[in-house]
């Protein structure tokens, strides 16, 4: 458990790292980041789904198996980061910029997982 300064040092390091950065460079900065953030989930999810399958598949060999499941593991850390780093630009931003789904790259009926303006209102 992190303690109380802990917290406040951390939030000193982000007034710090994006303090000094105007509000319209921090929303393209978020605008990136929710692209990217959508980008690694989409890739995440497809792992994940492979790694189903072949645990599912009498066939596949245990060190495949192992394989999948590592890779997923590697890239659930690097979205863990990925979305930290996002929240911090976003609490720095005040709000969640619009950011268009792009349909050659999205082709289900689900919701958009981030940015479309209509998760947060204040």
């Amino acid at each position: 458990m992190e303690d109380a300064g802990s917290f406040k040092d951390k939030g000193a390091e982000r007034t710090s790292r994006y303090g000094s950065i105007s509000k319209s460079e921090l929303e393209r900065l978020a605008v990136s980041a929710i692209r990217e953030h959508r980008a690694l989930l989409a890739a995440d999810q497809a792992v994940y789904e492979e790694w189903l399958r072949a645990t599912d598949d009498p066939s596949i060999s245990s060190a495949v198996l192992q394989t999948l499941q590592d890779e997923y593991l590697a890239r659930q850390k690097k979205s863990e980061s990925q979305q930290e780093a996002l929240s911090e630009i976003l609490d720095m931003l005040g709000f969640l910029p619009a950011v268009p789904i792009d349909n050659a790259d999205h082709e289900s009926n689900e919701a958009p997982i981030l940015g479309n303006g209509d998760e947060v209102r204040n």
